[in-house]
């Protein structure tokens, strides 16, 4: 009998890849402009980027086990592997907002702060806002580039993950037909 990696294994071993790629763009993005890091283009390119690898090691690991995997298994192969690489990524992020440059946090609430009051602007929102809805909308912003705020939004996050899985299962999954009746 052969022996098989299990899908544990092998999220582990793709969501420790894609984490250190992530790690890998995120420090490009920022020296080459901090502000990016913030922009949505930025982060839907990664998006499509981050689903087209799993969907890639994804189809590697249905290869190495025979060419077929039920959805239960692509399910806890892309789980794995998105949760990992979060983690991964999540701590890579710290060590930039806290250690590498602690300043990066403020730069990206202002960046933040100016998208926000140009779209209440553009929807005719921005004078009927208070200073005190202001502070608000900053002190928000703040809070998630703490580590309890970034855990927090890792708690949210690992939800989504779970809806991209099952997209991903079912994208994944390879029935063997031969075995109909």
């Amino acid at each position: 009998m052969e022996n098989q990696e299990s899908p544990f294994k092998a999220g582990l071993n793709s969501g420790l890849i894609l984490g250190i790629i992530s790690i890998v763009i995120t420090y490009i993005v920022y020296f080459i402009d901090p502000t990016l890091l913030v922009a949505w283009y930025v982060g839907i390119g990664i998006l499509v980027l981050y689903i087209g690898l799993i969907i890639y090691y994804g189809i590697q690991y249905r290869n190495s086990i025979g060419g077929f995997m039920p959805f239960g298994t692509a399910f806890n192969f892309a789980f794995i592997a998105m949760v990992v690489s979060g983690v991964i990524s999540m701590l890579g992020s710290q060590l930039l907002y806290h250690v590498v440059d602690p300043a990066l946090p403020g730069v990206l609430i202002e960046s933040q702060m100016e998208t926000q009051m140009a779209m209440l602007e553009r929807f005719g929102a921005a004078d009927s806002m208070t200073s005190e809805q202001i502070d608000e909308i900053r002190s928000n912003l703040e809070s998630g580039y703490t580590i309890v705020g970034q855990l927090k939004a890792f708690g949210i996050i690992v939800i989504v993950y779970a809806i991209i899985a099952l997209i991903l299962g079912a994208i994944l999954k390879k029935r063997d037909k031969s075995l109909d009746y």
